[in-house]
């Protein structure tokens, strides 16, 4: 069997593969807790050490008792319902892969980090589970419902005004953090609580970096404009003649990656407003991180919309049914 005809059977072994994964994602975690190395594992990416390694081992020990549900209850609906719930665990554990590709902008910075490449690969394993779970939960869902496992039994629609308004929705929810970040590069200091000039540390941005900056472009503001481009191609028309892997790719990575990541930020500022907690940026006033960074999560959800109705959009005729 060649690996085109094993991919094109994904609703057959979706389900056996989602339970493995979670076998095996949770006995590292339980080896991590045991034995010491941490093997990468992390809740929320920074909550590391034991207890983060038994909170995985638990969780995810849990998710394969789901899986075998999956397996066991075939005419049932809650398990695939239940499943998705795993798919978001994963992204809570991996959304930090998907935004890896911002290493790319090295040119851009300096004084960074080292990758932790352990932690790295163990992000992108938990991605990869998000992806087996949410076939596996398509595929549970589909048989139950009586549909074509592999393609819902759906025939290409077009694009609908809900989906529409979600290419909308995207772009507003990005445009407090492009506005503020942009008004920072012009000189302006609203939400900055700091001394000194927000948004560019010379310790940690290049050269080149600095250069943009004193002229008014925020790199990551103008980031925020290619997602906002990449929601509207998603649900104009125009959009449909554009390649679809590529298409497909960056809209669920996108979505995959900043919904987790802005309800985090979000949660922290909003705690951070109340008092409860520090946000972590000290010179940033909280509602920045509550609402400029939080709207991530908004723009992420709604990514996710748009993306899933250029999917149906842009469909093959389906060749099983």
């Amino acid at each position: 069997m060649t690996p085109k005809t094993l991919l094109a059977r994904w609703p057959s072994w979706a389900g056996s593969a989602a339970l493995a994964w979670s076998l095996l994602y949770a006995a590292g975690a339980a080896l991590a807790a045991l034995t010491g190395p941490s093997f990468g594992y992390a809740i929320l990416v920074k909550g590391t050490g034991t207890g983060a390694e038994a909170a995985a081992a638990a969780l995810y020990g849990a998710s394969a008792v789901l899986g075998y549900a999956l397996l066991r209850r075939p005419a049932a609906l809650w398990p695939s319902r239940a499943a998705w719930a795993v798919v978001a665990l994963c992204l809570t554990s991996g959304f930090a892969a998907l935004l890896s590709p911002v290493h790319l902008l090295f040119f851009l910075s300096r004084n960074q980090d080292p990758v932790d490449w352990a932690a790295l690969s163990n992000q992108f394993l938990a991605v990869l589970g998000a992806v087996l779970w949410g076939c596996a939960a398509l595929a549970h869902r589909r048989r139950a419902l009586g549909t074509c496992p592999h393609c819902g039994g759906h025939r290409r629609a077009a694009v609908a005004s809900d989906s529409t308004r979600a290419g909308l929705v995207a772009v507003a929810a990005l445009v407090p953090y492009t506005t503020l970040k942009t008004a920072w590069a012009l000189g302006l200091t609203v939400g900055y609580t700091g001394t000194g000039r927000p948004g560019a540390d010379p310790e940690y941005t290049s050269d080149l970096g600095l250069w943009l900056y004193d002229h008014g472009v925020d790199v990551t503001a103008v980031l925020a404009v290619l997602g906002m481009v990449l929601a509207l191609a998603l649900t104009r028309p125009w959009g449909r003649r554009l390649p679809r892997p590529p298409m497909l790719a960056l809209g669920w990575a996108g979505a995959g990656a900043l919904a987790p990541f802005g309800a985090l930020l979000a949660a922290v500022g909003v705690l951070a407003w109340t008092g409860a907690i520090g946000s972590g940026l000290d010179d940033h006033a909280p509602w920045v991180v509550a609402v400029a960074y939080g709207g991530f999560s908004c723009y992420g959800l709604a990514l996710a919309r748009a993306t899933r109705s250029f999917q149906r959009a842009t469909r093959r005729t389906c060749a099983v049914c």
